[in-house]
């Protein structure tokens, strides 16, 4: 009721001023013509024509008494009845955003009409007598009984209220079909937790940087409590656009028709304009999210956080919740917050791949300390980078906190889809690989960074390279990072920090002048008549961002938010692509028939720790083994094969080492690797990284004792216990010389 109301008072208003100006309006005939074209709007023609042409006969008449000077106390002035119209039907049902207060002035008045374009008027006399009253109640009243009845009237525009902010989503779900149109105007937000298939059929929409446009393939969105949520942004239309005005509404129409089974909502058409956008959400069900879901304690990941629940930020949408997204109120939750710094650096980034004056491309490192938002920048700067290239290299050095592959790994990935989701949604066999084993690299730093100098030979150098680091940003960790800008010839450097404070040095081109690396040394001082012959050091732009988003620079204390069990999910969107693509059943990893291969073809050794070598089978039974090929052959006698020390090697993925037949001299492996790649792996490599507990305490189907768990389990033995390693210890290299004298 209340959004008709609102179209049918625009032709009124629009009559009056075109009535205006056929009796010789100081404006130019141009804009004369495009308030014709506006009175000719199809918008408002429909409904109770002929009570549309009554009320306007007699407002027309108001205007011209009042314009011409007549002392007409009957009849109201143009502004009192423009007024009215800006005003609520019903208090219950408000539109803050299309029909902002009236102030009181006495120079001019502005009413925002529904297409959200502003117009003024001179004012005139601000008395409002009894018979004004009674023409405003009168103009109300026909409007009032010319709405459409029935389903449309109720359904025509549903605000959705938490307090005092209004949220207005103009959705229709299609019931035949599953799946919701939405129309979202310029500059209007959606910030929402789930999952959901977006297609953008009209406009363009963007989603953590990555832009959308119509004609484009469907995306996946990723939206669970573990993260920030996801936003999706109407744009406007691009500079190169050459529909005009009527030509992209009627477009738009069409389209908002073609896709709905049913008859579309008047709130939709109404709404509609050619700088709109129309966008198609879906359910999103994938063997991911089955999976993901199957576990127990994840079958509210996507759901609303639990503050989220504590702050009342869901707002209620039939349609949204019916495709499996839940909006959020933008007055408790604004999703991605950026600073200015954050934008700043993100657009000078982006520009210099744009640039064709460089004669190399940018290899872009970003660090900081943890919690300071490098991954959710890495992920927008590649999605940034994506609408302008097709591929952008990504070279992971934080083994704890991956973002293509399991925990445990170091990887080289051409990136060429967007990132719209947290990395457990997009795990994906990268271009190389190496299985490091572990969390941190604080126990082997040289086996560290030759893995990475590894990895960094296969980079093609034809496109911009990101840097991933890990938040260890102090002591050794900072040497390292000067290893980095070094051996990489890094050329852009963007520091995260919170607080308004750095949490460490600046890795400035001055600082590389004389920073130790844990590899690395400043160049030396030329020689004495030898500084003209000596090339200039290698230099890099440094950016600083400063994060504001809430929550910056400290530890995720929600459920799934802490570190562990980040890897625990990235593990299971790992294993989940054994799931099959087109059933709704989901299989546990025991369900699935391993590979097997006999002790003697392939190598066993062990990343973390030294193990015995008559307890090494013990210790990989049902354990995570990282993949991996190396270059000579391996030949046993019969027994298995033990490597005494770790490899630097190629990893082509990760699998499960079910079980060891030492009678027939096999192992068993679970893995998602195509055999095609598994025929290359010759080695085992047992690390630190564990199986979720959930994968083996969910074993469905298994009768008595589940295998590998056990209750009977004491601490108080040697060495039963997690080892706890005190990291307070001063390293030789940080003891300061006692220079106090005896």
């Amino acid at each position: 009721m209340y959004m008709t109301y609102i179209v049918q008072a625009k032709p009124l208003v629009e009559s009056c001023k075109a009535m205006k100006a056929q009796r010789g309006s100081s404006r130019p005939k141009h804009n004369q013509r495009n308030g014709n074209k506006r009175a000719k709007n199809p918008k408002w023609h429909g409904h109770n024509k002929s009570l549309h042409s009554d009320v306007a006969h007699n407002l027309l008449l108001a205007s011209a008494r009042n314009d011409h000077g007549t002392a007409d106390s009957g009849k109201p002035n143009l502004k009192s009845l423009k007024r009215q119209f800006a005003k609520a039907v019903s208090g219950s049902r408000t539109m803050s955003s299309h029909l902002p207060a009236e102030p009181k002035r006495k120079s001019q008045a502005t009413s925002t009409h529904a297409n959200g374009q502003a117009q003024t008027w001179s004012s005139g006399s601000e008395s409002d007598t009894e018979d004004s009253q009674g023409w405003r109640s009168y103009a109300q009243s026909v409007l009032q009984n010319g709405m459409p009845s029935g389903v449309d009237a109720g359904e025509g525009l549903q605000p959705e209220c938490v307090g005092e902010d209004t949220q207005l989503f103009l959705t229709q779900f299609d019931h035949v079909k599953n799946r919701t149109l939405m129309v979202m105007q310029p500059g209007q937000t959606l910030c929402f937790r789930g999952k959901c298939l977006l297609t953008c059929l009209y406009g363009r929409v963007e989603v953590l940087g990555f832009t959308i446009e119509e004609g484009q393939q469907p995306y996946a969105l990723y939206s669970p409590a573990s993260h920030c949520p996801l936003s999706i942004t109407a744009l406007a239309d691009s500079p190169l656009t050459t529909k005009h005005r009527r030509e992209g509404r009627q477009e738009a129409k069409l389209i908002v028709r073609k896709h709905l089974s049913t008859v579309p909502k008047n709130h939709l058409l109404n709404e509609m304009d050619s700088d709109s956008c129309v966008i198609l959400l879906e359910a999103l069900d994938n063997p991911l999210t089955r999976f993901l879901t199957s576990q127990t304690q994840l079958k509210e990941l996507f759901g609303v956080s639990s503050k989220e629940l504590r702050e009342d930020s869901a707002v209620a949408n039939s349609a949204l919740s019916a495709v499996g997204l839940t909006a959020l109120s933008s007055s408790s939750c604004r999703g991605l917050v950026s600073s200015r710094s954050y934008r700043d650096a993100l657009h000078r980034l982006v520009r210099v791949w744009g640039d064709d004056e460089g004669d190399r491309c940018p290899v872009i490192l970003v660090y900081g300390a943890k919690n300071s938002g490098k991954s959710t920048f890495v992920r927008h700067l590649i999605n940034s980078l994506l609408n302008h290239t097709t591929s952008v290299e990504y070279l992971e050095c934080d083994v704890g906190q991956t973002e293509f592959t399991p925990p445990g790994c170091l990887s080289l990935t051409a990136v060429t889809e967007p990132l719209l989701g947290p990395p457990f949604t997009h795990q994906q066999q990268p271009r190389h690989m190496v299985y490091y084993g572990q969390a941190d690299c604080q126990s082997d730093l040289d086996r560290y960074l030759e893995s990475l100098k590894s990895l960094w030979r296969h980079s093609s150098g034809d496109m911009p390279v990101i840097i991933n680091t890990m938040g260890w940003v102090k002591g050794l960790g900072f040497q390292l990072l000067v290893d980095l800008v070094r051996l990489f010839s890094v050329t852009h450097v963007v520091q995260l920090s919170f607080g308004g404070t750095s949490q460490c040095a600046a890795l400035t081109p001055e600082l590389l002048r004389t920073a130790h690396g844990w590899q690395t040394h400043p160049p030396a001082p030329p020689a004495l008549g030898q500084a003209e012959l000596q090339e200039a050091p290698h230099s890099h732009v440094f950016l600083s961002v400063q994060s504001e988003f809430e929550g910056a620079g400290t530890s995720g204390e929600m459920r799934h938010q802490r570190s562990n069990e980040l890897r625990d999910l990235a593990l299971l969107g790992y294993f989940s692509q054994m799931q099959a693509p087109n059933s709704n059943i989901v299989r546990p990893l025991h369900c699935f028939t391993p590979y097997q291969v006999s002790l003697s073809a392939v190598a066993v050794g062990v990343t973390h720790c030294e193990v015995a070598p008559t307890h090494i089978l013990y210790a990989a039974n049902a354990s995570l083994v990282g993949l991996c090929c190396l270059d000579e052959k391996v030949v046993g006698r019969g027994g298995p094969v033990l490597l005494s020390q770790t490899p630097i090697c190629p990893c082509v993925g990760l699998g499960v080492l079910r079980g060891v037949d030492m009678i027939r001299g096999l192992y068993f492996l679970v893995t998602p690797i195509l055999p095609a790649l598994l025929s290359r792996v010759n080695c085992l490599l047992l690390g630190e990284i564990s199986l979720p507990k959930a994968l083996l305490t969910t074993q469905a189907g298994v009768e008595g004792d589940l295998p590998y768990v056990t209750t009977d389990y004491s601490f108080e033995l040697t060495g039963a216990g997690k080892v706890h390693v005190f990291k307070g210890l001063y390293r030789p290299s940080f003891v300061k010389p006692n220079t106090t004298n005896k």
